[in-house]
């Protein structure tokens, strides 16, 4: 072994040490323009942040065994307890194996009815608003995928549940409050943000039991029902303690709730704003959309195949803006990245963002560029150059249900509308903890001429 990655030089290391604090996504772009491995040591914590497909590949998928979840995981497990995003070893396999007949590539397929429907939905709200004042794209956008998510996996309508979005935003300020704070301040304290927390995570859990009520009323027996959220109910019958049972099931629930709408929601935002200040791949989306679903038709399961230049601008918007920005682990064991020490109990650090961005991986790293994605071009990129879903036993389940939507909603709203960013206003941020555009995204709506 060589020995630890090098450290930042002494000059950098206090831009470093306070962009920890108020600007974590800061920090990792920093650390990138130092190099491919880099340890910082922050009293006796140390951090080991790499960005190289290789180095990505040895700590997410080749021995993934030794990364447990890291930074932030005790912060999530104040809402999503053991849930699939923030559960390790035994329990998140079961929740794994549990939920992934319903993921299954054929099942997918069979909702692309739904999903375009949904899409469609949308495309006709917004119409409406043709013509008035700006609108918050981002939240039509969340309801959108909200209503995926109820129709594809709960076999429920989420209509009736609007407010589960603005919980979850109150949820995501207190994770990002407790980071910085280092968790020293205590959920009961009498302050707005955890004020704002306990009626969300009120308010979620009264949904998911809700939730979970209306869907036991209506599962009969006689055969497994394939929704993930009826395997759900039936899996947490065969737990050895009720009490423990209906807790795990609120937990995976919630998960379930965050994990399926908020990141396409974000992929959904970013990708419309790319749109909309590159005229030029929009009217190439608009054109490809208008050839494929001929006549104002909605898309069915044979067109996501032939939306290959709306696709490649999804995967383009995914690469600028990955749904997961941060893939942060702890070594259980001592081991060796890139002939690196990494001693166990280190934070290890790997972002999709910087990764995405690399000078050497990627050309005009900063550039709008959907033709990157061209079959021949991917060929010549190592493997884990781009990771927007993760990668390894961790890669995102609802991977396959998240694309055909992100490109569905983009090839609808493209062909029948034109979204225009409000003049003036940025509309979006990049949060420390989150890509989630922060305040919604003001645009103005026409129909193309």
């Amino acid at each position: 072994m060589s020995g630890h990655p090098p450290g930042p030089p002494v000059r950098a290391l206090p831009g470093l040490l306070r962009k920890l604090a108020v600007d974590r996504l800061g920090m990792m772009r920093d650390a990138a323009a130092l190099g491919d491995a880099v340890r910082v040591a922050v009293g006796p914590k140390k951090m080991y942040i790499f960005n190289r497909p290789d180095y990505a590949k040895h700590v997410l998928a080749d021995n993934a065994a030794n990364y447990h979840k890291g930074i932030g995981l005790v912060e999530s497990r104040k809402i999503l307890g053991d849930g699939l995003l923030t559960g390790e070893g035994e329990v998140w396999r079961a929740q794994r194996r549990n939920v992934q007949p319903a993921f299954r590539p054929g099942r997918i397929t069979a909702q692309a009815g739904a999903v375009a429907e949904e899409a469609g939905k949308l495309v006709d709200l917004l119409r409406s608003r043709a013509g008035g004042p700006p609108i918050d794209v981002l939240r039509e956008v969340t309801g959108l995928t909200l209503g995926v998510l109820g129709r594809t996996l709960m076999d429920t309508d989420l209509d009736g549940h609007g407010g589960i979005a603005h919980a979850f935003e109150a949820v995501q300020d207190q994770a990002m409050f407790d980071m910085v704070t280092q968790g020293l301040v205590p959920t009961w304290a009498p302050l707005p943000v955890q004020r704002r927390f306990r009626r969300a995570r009120g308010e979620l859990e009264r949904t998911v039991d809700a939730l979970v009520a209306d869907r036991t009323a209506r599962m009969r027996d006689g055969g497994t029902p394939e929704d993930a959220l009826s395997r759900m109910i039936l899996a947490a019958r065969e737990r050895g303690s009720p009490a423990i049972g209906r807790k795990r099931l609120r937990e995976e629930l919630i998960t379930l709730l965050l994990a399926g709408h908020e990141t396409t929601a974000s992929t959904l935002g970013w990708t419309l704003l790319l749109l909309a200040r590159h005229p030029g791949a929009r009217d190439r989306v608009r054109e490809e959309a208008s050839a494929v679903l001929a006549g104002g038709r909605l898309p069915d399961a044979e067109d996501l195949h032939k939306l290959t230049y709306t696709t490649r601008v999804v995967q383009e918007a995914m690469r600028l803006y990955p749904p997961v920005w941060i893939l942060p682990r702890v070594a259980q064991a001592s081991d060796e990245v890139g002939g690196f020490t990494v001693p166990a109990g280190a934070d290890v650090l790997v972002s999709p963002y910087t990764l995405h961005r690399h000078p050497e991986l990627w050309e005009s790293p900063e550039v709008f560029e959907p033709d990157r994605f061209d079959p021949p071009r991917v060929a010549t990129r190592p493997r884990y150059a781009y990771i927007p879903f993760g990668a390894g036993p961790r890669f995102c389940v609802g991977s396959g249900l998240g694309m055909m939507e992100a490109v569905f909603v983009t090839a609808l709203v493209t062909r029948d509308l034109d979204l225009g960013v409000v003049p003036g206003h940025r509309g979006i941020a990049e949060p420390m903890m989150s890509l989630r555009m922060r305040g919604g995204l003001p645009m103005t709506v026409r129909l193309p001429g």
